[in-house]
């Protein structure tokens, strides 16, 4: 069984045919999947698909994107939310630096995504939820915030840094979550991180509807990404650290339903 640990069905790709597609998953031996909202309307959105599917989980949270628009009022609706018993995580939450360059004029501000991920850090630890941070060429100003809430659990999801940063957060006690990333041809320094890391220690993800493995992404026209292809992780990781397909599909599982407290497929 596998568990794809960071997809966003709450997002406009999946309009035409959102039922029908998760429906399929258990028949694909995808036995878990965890939505992470990324504002309040999707994490709502997220929490209500959870209800649907007995094998989908949500975490709900503002990514820092969006933290322009994020008030006390927008963390209280956060709250609430995170009470519901389907809700796993606070996530998506982080700091990305990624536009600044490229859209400035809509780019929050450093400082305004720092104050908002040490809040919703701080709510998480409130509500006793672990993480779902998100860093984009952010990777020293959001080591330096996790470190002060080294008490929480949480994951560093489609990890992008350094083997010396994952090493640090692998001694917060944390995880590291990759995606289909790791399987383009540029990945190389994505597998000399994963052949040194503890397979104990991490979990895959598709990042639905964004960026699928390859070699779908190949395909001619613009390939949308889904739990579907969440194998082709496990394979790369297997490949990367010389273990069977079906050793990664389990240990990344377990791994999965360890850190979000679910004890079985489809049941919490």
């Amino acid at each position: 069984m596998l568990f794809d640990t960071h997809a966003h069905y709450d997002d406009a790709w999946f309009d035409a045919d959102r039922e029908q597609l998760l429906a399929s998953m258990p028949a694909h031996g995808v036995g878990l999947i965890v939505n992470p909202g990324c504002t309040v309307e999707t994490s709502e959105t997220a929490v209500r698909l959870a209800e649907r599917f007995d094998f989908v989980y949500a975490a709900v949270g503002i990514h820092p994107e969006y933290s322009m628009g994020a008030g006390e009022a927008e963390l209280a609706r956060i709250r609430a939310l995170s009470a519901h018993p389907r809700v796993r995580a606070i996530g998506e939450i982080g700091l990305d630096y990624y536009w600044e360059k490229r859209s400035p004029e809509t780019t929050p501000p450093r400082e305004r995504q720092k104050e908002l991920l040490r809040a919703q850090l701080e709510l998480a630890r409130e509500v006793g939820l672990p993480v779902i941070i998100h860093d984009r060429e952010a990777h020293e100003d959001c080591l330096n915030i996790v470190r002060d809430f080294s008490d929480l659990r949480g994951v560093y999801h489609c990890y992008s840094g350094s083997l010396e940063t994952a090493k640090e957060i692998l001694a917060l006690g944390w995880y590291l979550s990759f995606t289909g990333v790791i399987t383009y041809g540029r990945a190389k320094k994505a597998r000399r991180i994963i052949e040194q890391l503890p397979i104990e220690r991490i979990m895959i993800e598709t990042d639905s509807p964004y960026l699928t493995p390859e070699p779908e992404r190949l395909q001619p026209g613009r390939v949308r990404n889904s739990s579907l292809y969440v194998h082709r992780v496990a394979e790369r990781i297997a490949e990367f650290k010389g273990m069977t397909v079906d050793e990664v599909e389990r240990i990344t599982t377990e791994n999965g339903k360890r850190f979000f407290d679910i004890d079985g497929a489809g049941g919490a």
